[in-house]
């Protein structure tokens, strides 16, 4: 089968990181980050436009200065369960932390969803970018980030080992004999690690795409291994077309190295695509949008983010960016490179709120012809397998549904129906083979957590 192009719509709300003015959009409900019917609505066009997922990101963690869709939002599987019951095809991808849940519990919530859905669902593994995060959970410290990653891996070898449960034909309801269960074919984990430890079995039965789909979104050297090791979509993040090739290079190669089909790795980096009728319309609404979103106060703020929600309002704006390193430990990579990029350039604290929220225009900018173009370039330059799309409003998503899909799908790039009704089968990856069912066909999820746990 010859190489298509995959969309996922990560829908905005009111508004998250870098869309702080979206809310005060007249078409935008004030209500949209916890009304379901917009969220149906939006997975329901995407679907209309033959997308493989409708992806929900999420965190555990707010104080006042976070985007208004963050302060006020739904449960991601809650919210999915809904949207599964007025959708077909779509898959349903939810955000979930693997240092913020337990094994069994997350693993038993996301194979019900792929059941509700008839094999559409999907979990992003992420180990929680918010340092305070803890202290909702009665913790007093963020894990440190090498133990989340270490704890990362060996939480999704578990949850994959509480899917594998059952094999397939476990349930034989048999009238005549009486037997409902074939006991043989029921398996405890018994799992004892460094971090977890899981006794099972998982009260659920495979799904019909065997298992839901794991994806991943980290870009540190740690989030790119877990994603080689695990991973079977990315969610990446590319400025620039050289960008994007080296990390997909990168990563398919990891997982090469590992034994891994890099076929069956799906990148999607994010893309905020503005289609209008011709360049210097979009171009022009590409910086309306930016400067919708220009409040320094609001980027001053939401900055304290990547240093455990520290509070910069405390500093004189023109004094030198302070050096908040031993802040950044237990966070995310973000914060260690803003002190290094601020203290390698002299910058202030307002030079360095200016500097990193500069306006960075998307690669996928212009009319449907030149959108369509970019998106070809990198697809066929191994930068992408597909995009993350985000849209500010409902008539951009439908506008880039009706302009720039047909003339991808005219160039042989997309498809014009679905080839599945799970998310596995459309967007190309095998259902994994239970190990307890012997030879089979298919990537084996038990081979690879062998790889995956000598790594731990």
């Amino acid at each position: 089968m010859s190489r298509k192009l995959h969309f996922g719509l990560h829908p905005y709300g009111v508004g998250g990181p870098g869309q702080d003015g979206l809310w005060k959009d007249p078409r935008i409900a004030k209500n949209a980050s916890i009304d379901i019917g917009y969220y149906i609505e939006q997975a329901q066009i995407a679907e209309r436009g033959l997308f493989d997922a409708f992806f929900i990101v999420d965190s555990q963690f707010i104080n006042a200065d976070y985007p208004a869709h963050y302060l006020n939002r739904l449960e991601p599987l809650t919210l999915l369960s809904a949207v599964a019951t007025h959708t077909k095809h779509i898959g349903l991808v939810a955000t979930m932390s693997s240092t913020y849940n337990s094994p069994f519990n997350l693993a038993r919530r996301v194979l019900s969803l792929d059941h509700i859905s008839g094999g559409r669902a999907g979990w992003n593994v992420v180990t929680s970018f918010d340092s305070q995060v803890s202290k909702n959970f009665g913790l007093d410290d963020h894990l440190d980030y090498g133990t989340r990653y270490d704890r990362a891996l060996e939480f999704v070898n578990v949850a994959r080992g509480l899917w594998e449960s059952y094999e397939d034909d476990a349930f034989p309801a048999d009238l005549q004999s009486g037997v409902f269960l074939d006991r043989d074919k029921l398996h405890a984990l018994n799992h004892v690690g460094t971090h977890l430890k899981v006794a099972g079995p998982l009260n659920l039965s495979r799904s019909p795409q065997g298992e839901p789909v794991i994806f991943q979104s980290g870009m540190s050297e740690e989030g790119r291994d877990l994603g080689a090791r695990t991973a079977e979509g990315i969610f990446s993040h590319a400025g620039t077309l050289e960008e994007g090739q080296a990390y997909y290079a990168d990563v398919k190669q990891r997982a090469a190295l590992l034994g891994r089909n890099p076929d069956h790795i799906v990148i999607l980096p994010h893309g905020g695509p503005v289609v209008a009728e011709t360049d210097a319309k979009a171009h022009a609404r590409a910086r309306e949008i930016y400067e919708e979103d220009n409040d320094f106060e609001r980027k001053l703020g939401f900055l304290g983010r990547a240093f455990g929600a520290y509070d910069f309002s405390q500093h004189d704006l023109d004094d030198p960016f302070p050096d908040l390193t031993h802040l950044t430990e237990r966070g995310g990579r973000r914060g260690a490179e803003i002190v290094s990029d601020a203290q390698a350039n002299g910058w202030t604290l307002r030079q360095t709120v200016e500097a990193t929220s500069a306006y960075k225009p998307s690669p996928f900018i212009g009319s449907p012809e030149t959108v369509a173009d970019s998106i070809q370039k990198w697809f066929d330059a191994r930068a992408i397998d597909g995009l993350n799309l985000a849209f500010r409003v409902t008539e951009e998503l439908e506008y880039f549904i009706d302009s720039v899909i047909p003339i991808l799908q005219q160039r042989g790039l997309y498809r014009t129906e679905y080839e599945s009704t799970t998310l596995r089968g459309n967007l190309g990856i095998p259902i994994p083979q239970n190990p307890h069912a012997g030879a089979g066909h298919g990537e084996s999820s038990a081979s690879v957590r062998a790889v995956d746990l000598a790594g731990v």
